[in-house]
């Protein structure tokens, strides 16, 4: 069994979502389910079909989190430190090409967002990323074509 790296933010983020699936949503398509039963014949019942549905995506979503929580293995960042790019590192990178500035973090797959500024540790930038130092060069190919970046900057947040 594979371990899982993630922030302790990125854990309890999951923690709250299963939570979320478990006593929340499962009693609210339980209710859906007996309230579409009392309508006759479930053969040609639109809304019992759709509430087993629903069902079975949360109760498939429940069972990925489950696992990914049992995987997890929880990395306090509050504790790394150094100048070399590694998991839970907040980077500062210049583009080269266009000299826009970029702040990453690089975290666990489940927890990525690139809208929330964070990177999954197996993506292309983190890979090119990690071993680095501060005024590194760094070239990466992405589905846009090669980037260059030089890094500005190596913190623990």
């Amino acid at each position: 069994m594979e371990k899982i790296p993630m922030t302790a933010e990125g854990y309890s983020a999951l923690e709250s979502e299963l939570k979320h699936c478990q006593q929340v949503e499962r009693p609210r398509i339980i209710q859906q389910i007996t309230d579409a039963r009392t309508h006759g014949d479930l053969s040609e019942n639109a809304e019992y079909h759709a509430a087993k549905e629903s069902q079975s995506l949360n109760e498939g979503r429940i069972a990925e989190l489950e696992d990914k929580l049992a995987r997890a293995e929880v990395i306090d960042v509050s504790k790394l430190s150094g100048d070399t790019i590694t998991f839970g590192a907040t980077v500062t990178l210049i583009d080269e090409d266009t000299d826009k500035k970029a702040v990453w973090q690089i975290v666990g797959e489940p927890e990525a967002d690139a809208k929330k500024g964070k990177i999954s540790i197996t993506s292309p930038l983190a890979r090119a990323l990690v071993g680095k130092k501060k005024g590194a060069q760094v070239e990466v190919v992405t589905p846009g074509g090669a980037k260059a970046y030089e890094v500005m900057k190596v913190e623990w947040k």
